[in-house]
């Protein structure tokens, strides 16, 4: 019998960061009934960060980047075991190898994809997602006469293009945005990116992206937009990721790219009802928050972690307490690393209609900028400042708060 009262047997479809998470977050809270945590690919979990740093690099290898081991946890990790089917009504979910399990509650912790050039492409372009396509990268990274092409210069577009850089590999970066990252942070961090990509002697070329690409079974080369061609015998198309949610097409669930939840992590149906005993995390699910309209997708690390600890909370929430738990004002937060920079960010800096400076000094390598919505602060980004984080996190996590309250009083 269970020390709290739930389901006897949760399944968690996701062995990365979510996943793991969750189900850790399980056994922390007391849970002892069954685990059975479910991941697509063969290798033990491991941790994607330093996918594009340390492990393109060659300084890293899988067991320096393994997230904390499930042993002693008393879960079934079933590696190499891709989902392809949920059935809520049955509680059944079926595996690629044609097996199928039962649960009494199931977590869907299946991350995202790397989004896919939209037509072939010859040899030598790559994407780079998982511990798989960082280990072929570095390999063609490693040949004398390598020559990478980076398409996109959001945050992975960049820490991939740094490395290579940093590795002595000549490096076009190709953006079709005003500035690195500028989506994601803004145009002054943007243009501070840029500086320290052009000072390492990337080729950055802003306002633009590829056209075509040139060679007959293997990459030569692209054609830009602008008219430009550049060499290339590796290239990279960084363009953003795909949430890892089309085998639950026919499920029933309500899919917005992530399977849409509630605030609690609840797996909303077509018909906006939450589906019994099913649960969403990570990049996987896209749930209300107090700044947005309708749902927002956050894929950061952090927001994983903070998402697996509200599904334990909810699967084990005793039954006839009434309410679920009240939740915390969560303040989502990221880092980067480029050129010996440490990039960290607070809030969500891409909702803002106002941009502040507080510092910008790219021969120090220090920037500070705060980022507000109507006046209030929602994020703010330092380079080799994470010490000033300590004064913004408290009142990111009070605009947050007072906000979420004020929805849930509507």
């Amino acid at each position: 019998m269970s020390a709290h009262p739930g389901p006897r047997h949760i399944v968690v479809v996701g062995a990365s960061l979510a996943g793991t998470a969750t189900a850790r977050a399980l056994r922390e809270r007391g849970y002892d009934g069954r685990v059975t945590l479910v991941g697509d690919e063969p290798h033990p979990p491991y941790d994607r960060p330093p996918l594009s740093k340390q492990l393109l690099a060659g300084e890293r290898e899988i067991g320096d980047i393994a997230l904390p081991s499930t042993d002693g946890l008393d879960v079934e990790l079933r590696t190499g075991a891709a989902a392809t089917a949920l059935h809520p009504a049955e509680r059944t979910l079926v595996l690629a190898d044609g097996g199928r399990l039962e649960w009494d509650a199931l977590v869907i912790a299946t991350g995202a994809a790397a989004r896919p050039w939209p037509a072939p492409v010859p040899g030598g372009v790559h994407t780079l997602r998982t511990l798989d396509d960082a280990r072929a990268l570095r390999r063609e990274l490693a040949a004398e006469d390598a020559r990478l092409l980076v398409v996109g210069a959001g945050f992975l577009g960049s820490e991939a293009a740094a490395t290579a850089a940093e590795l002595g590999v000549p490096v076009t970066l190709v953006e079709a945005g005003e500035a690195p990252m500028a989506r994601g942070v803004g145009t002054v961090a943007g243009g501070f990116v840029a500086r320290l990509h052009r000072e390492a002697g990337v080729d950055l070329r802003t306002g633009t992206t590829v056209r075509s690409f040139t060679g007959t079974g293997r990459v030569t080369g692209a054609h830009l937009d602008d008219g430009a061609h550049v060499p290339a015998t590796v290239v990279l198309p960084a363009l953003g990721d795909v949430p890892n949610t089309a085998w639950l097409r026919g499920s029933g669930l309500l899919l917005d790219g992530a399977v849409v939840c509630d605030e609690y992590g609840r797996a909303l149906a077509e018909d906006g009802t939450a589906v019994p005993g099913v649960l969403a995390v990570g990049d996987a699910s896209r749930r209300p928050h107090p700044l947005v309209e309708g749902t927002l997708h956050l894929g950061h690390w952090s927001a994983a972690v903070e998402h697996a600890a509200v599904a334990a909370r909810v699967l084990l929430h005793p039954a006839g307490d009434g309410e679920l738990p009240r939740l915390p004002a969560a303040v989502p937060s990221f880092w980067s690393d480029q050129y010996g920079v440490r990039f960290r960010s607070l809030g969500l800096p891409h909702l803002a209609d106002e941009t502040r400076t507080v510092e910008y000094d790219v021969p120090g390598r220090r920037l500070e900028v705060t980022y507000h919505r109507g006046g209030e602060l929602v994020g703010v980004l330092t380079a080799n400042r994470t010490r000033r984080l300590a004064a913004h996190r408290p009142r990111l996590a009070e605009v947050f708060g007072r906000r979420r309250a004020a929805a849930a009083a509507l």
